[in-house]
């Protein structure tokens, strides 16, 4: 019972010769190893296969799981209608799995369905399966913009899901490796594209899934892979599990990396909860990473890397509002989650004022969340509150994962209270934010902003910000900010 197998699988529609027409015969290495990858699940016999695939639906902030009693698909994109599915979903275990995503706090679920059709990342699998086995229901989840850990947590969810259910599962992770390999490719070349791709294989024929946590954003960007998330998600899947590892193909020749591999349980390894590990390993980093020399920079810095880690700040917010902070003369606030103390200077504890906590990762925007007047008791509950929001709720932008943590550069905003001003004239974008409303709308820009040189350009972007449209009347506001950078 439980998971009997895993496979690693590409997807390439020029592999079915009914689209093909001759031209598959060139990673014909793939085709062989493909057949036999189907013929192993044909010898299992799941009851469900479950299979991830990076086409189906995808959003940034939600794991699609595939709704209803089953679907249809066929290739007639590729120009082969003739080749056509009619699946039916394991709806206990789909639920399942749903139900232990919602408990375990990922957001993930059978909403949001925008084309219900089998997409080819699922059929090109299920094109080799069914030609030797035709039994089983399936299951189909596609990714999402998160971050690695949180796919390889939903692959636990998985695995919990069928281990509560007692089925039989094979669990294909469908996905290309670099789309980068050849000039002559359809992507072109890049040369972290053979990197990725080398790399992959040689974690997939280790089977050193906690490597798959450690792939850069910049190697998978540029290498343009395609499965890496699935195959995070089969990792997942096999938490905790030893596994037998075996590399069946690995092509390039067309510009884009098909690799193909299994993994085969053959025990419980407590060495093997790769994320429990690692988020482990950068809790204890905590102390030894980057340092802040200013104050309100590093309470925001220990408030971020705190919740993503621990998913709460409350001994963070006790320091403050209990006065633990205090140490006879010495203001202290003690890191809880490594023990390391840093000062805080009493206006922090004493102060109440508007702040926002700015994020940034390798030169981009990550989060920027603030309050323009104080809702909190004092200026370090307000940069609590606000660093939680930046790292987390800022809707432009996903959550910010563990494995962020060390790319971060945070600054903290404090700002005066606000003053109304009659005219633009009394504004510099240099020196003054503006805030500016119409109504119940309002927008705010921070001063001192690379690209915003003129008060016209500060005063349009607030608008923007507000939903303040360009004919409305509005009321001008200016504020000065103290940034700790």
């Amino acid at each position: 019972m439980g998971i009997l197998a895993a496979f690693m699988v590409p997807h390439p529609p020029m592999i079915i010769p009914e689209i093909g027409r001759g031209r598959e015969e060139s990673v014909r290495e793939t085709i062989d190893a493909y057949e036999k990858v189907a013929g192993e699940i044909a010898k299992l016999k799941p009851e469900t296969i479950i299979i991830t695939s990076p086409h189906s639906i995808m959003y940034a902030d939600y794991f699609h799981i595939s709704p209803g009693r089953g679907a249809k698909g066929s290739f007639s994109e590729f120009g082969a209608p003739e080749v056509s599915f009619n699946e039916t979903y394991d709806e206990i275990l789909r639920d399942k799995i749903c139900e232990k995503a919602e408990k375990n706090g990922i957001s993930a679920g059978t909403l949001g369905e925008k084309k219900p059709e089998l997409d080819h990342g699922t059929m090109v699998p299920l094109w080799f399966i069914r030609r030797k086995y035709s039994g089983g229901k399936i299951i189909r989840i596609g990714l999402s913009g998160f971050g690695l850990f949180e796919h390889y947590k939903l692959g636990e969810c998985i695995k919990e899901a069928v281990d509560e259910t007692g089925r039989n599962v094979c669990f294909v992770a469908s996905g290309d490796l670099s789309h980068k390999l050849q000039e002559y490719g359809p992507y072109g070349f890049d040369p972290e594209g053979p990197v990725y791709d080398e790399k992959i294989m040689d974690v997939a024929g280790r089977a050193a899934f906690g490597e798959m946590l450690e792939f850069k954003n910049e190697l998978c960007e540029k290498a343009a892979e395609c499965g890496h998330r699935s195959f995070v998600i089969m990792a997942g899947a096999l938490d905790g599990v030893s596994v037998k590892a075996k590399v069946y193909s690995h092509q390039g020749v067309t510009g884009v990396g098909y690799g193909i591999a299994s993994f085969y349980p053959i025990g419980t390894d407590e060495n093997r909860h790769f994320r429990k590990k690692r988020m482990e390993q950068l809790r204890a980093d905590l102390g030894t990473g980057k340092k802040d020399k200013d104050p309100y920079v590093s309470l925001a810095r220990q408030t971020v890397e705190s919740y993503i880690l621990t998913g709460n700040v409350t001994e963070l917010e006790n320091y403050v509002l209990n006065g633990k902070a205090r140490n006879n003369e010495t203001n202290v606030f003690e890191r809880s989650t490594s023990g390391i103390a840093n000062e805080l200077p009493q206006e922090m504890l004493e102060k109440r004022a508007g702040a926002f906590v700015s994020i940034h990762k390798e030169g981009q925007l990550r989060g920027c969340i603030g309050t323009i007047l104080p809702t909190t008791a004092c200026l370090a509950k307000e940069i609590i509150q606000n660093a939680i929001s930046a790292s987390t709720r800022d809707p432009r932008f996903n959550p910010i994962g563990p494995e962020e943590l060390t790319a971060l550069e945070i600054s903290v905003d404090v700002l005066s209270e606000p003053e109304s001003i009659d005219s633009p004239d009394k504004l510099d974008v240099k020196k003054y934010g503006v805030i500016v409303t119409s109504g119940s709308k309002r927008g705010l820009l921070l001063p001192d902003l690379d690209g915003v040189d003129t008060v016209e350009e500060q005063v349009a972007i607030a608008r923007r910000k507000g939903g303040i449209r360009p004919e409305e009347p509005i009321q001008l506001q200016r504020f000065e900010v103290i940034r700790h950078i």
